[in-house]
């Protein structure tokens, strides 16, 4: 049975936690802090957030400690949404080490992307939580300088019983590939950051491809290991089963000073160009300012033609 969390509302309490690299400031975090007290919700603070402040790692606690966090997080009478403070690397280090009986028991909202897409797809297999929000973080997008089209989607997510609808998209964005071939696909979304979801195959946190609409960014990596990645998903089948892929903003993937490379585009088209389903690049999506705040698992539905495409969220996720 799918497991829904209530929406939120101004005076409840708001969890910010670090399951996988330390914040990267005191200031990222009391200004995220000022951020939702301003529009009037309590925040409470993960006992280990702090930790990575003072003991300098790639993680910002031990693997029990972060764990613990989480398992606060979800057992506390009075949070009701759990974030992210910002992603890294960690996450997957946990999947094991968690609870999912309590999830289940206290179905929270959980907001964080890149390095928490382990974490979701653990949550979304292993507890059915359909309340993952693949969106902005406190101590990354919330914290300075938010763009408005980012909040806007990011407080109806987080505030509406009612289903999303229809994602809003700009001239430029979501120029879908066999634009010849009209499509009308629906299936649950699943993937996340490309590095961090290849890690999850063959493990017992790896959702099920069947009818999926797989979505896709990256940040920082060259053009061959994208290419790598991306065999690795097409091998264990992910795009057979697939009935439309999203690709958003792969940032920083561009170029590969070391080597001589195919451009990302390329690498793109050779493995999608060529394929049946809806294939829709440059998505709002990853690490940018600006990008969607999209539920984990959720049923979407893509519809396209030679002039319109419309990807929309038709179910609700909060009640």
């Amino acid at each position: 049975m799918i497991l829904k969390a209530k929406a939120l509302k101004p005076g409840d309490t708001i969890g910010i936690i670090a399951p996988a690299s330390p914040p990267r400031s005191e200031e990222r975090i009391s200004k995220s802090v000022s951020y939702f007290e301003r529009l009037g919700y309590r925040v409470e603070l993960g006992k280990h957030l702090r930790d990575g402040l003072i003991n300098a790692n790639y993680l910002a606690a031990t693997d029990k400690d972060r764990a613990a966090d989480i398992h606060a997080m979800f057992r506390s009478k009075h949070v009701r949404a759990i974030f992210y403070h910002r992603g890294g690397y960690g996450s997957i280090r946990l999947l094991d080490k968690i609870d999912y009986d309590l999830v289940r028991q206290h179905p929270k909202i959980i907001v964080g992307y890149s390095d928490a897409t382990a974490l979701f797809a653990a949550l979304y297999k292993k507890a059915d939580l359909a309340s993952c929000f693949f969106g902005p973080m406190p101590g990354v997008d919330l914290w300075d300088s938010i763009d408005p089209f980012t909040e806007e989607i990011f407080w109806r997510a987080m505030t509406s019983t009612k289903p999303l609808g229809e994602l809003p998209l700009s001239e430029s964005e979501g120029q879908v590939l066999h634009r010849d071939k009209a499509h009308h696909v629906q299936g649950n979304m699943i993937g996340g950051n490309l590095t961090v979801f290849t890690s999850l195959l063959g493990t017992p946190y790896q959702p099920s491809f069947k009818g999926s609409i797989p979505f896709l960014e990256e940040i920082d990596e060259k053009p061959r290991k994208i290419d790598a990645h991306l065999a690795q998903l097409r091998l264990a089948g992910l795009f057979d089963r697939a009935r439309a892929i999203l690709l958003g903003k792969f940032t920083g993937c561009d170029t590969d000073p070391d080597a001589p490379t195919l451009t990302l585009n390329e690498i793109l088209d050779d493995y999608f160009s060529k394929l049946k389903v809806p294939v829709i690049p440059n998505l709002p999506f990853g690490h940018e300012k600006r990008m969607w705040t999209l539920p984990y698992g959720a049923m979407l539905r893509v519809d396209s033609s030679s002039s319109r495409i419309t990807i929309t969220v038709p179910e609700s996720v909060l009640e």
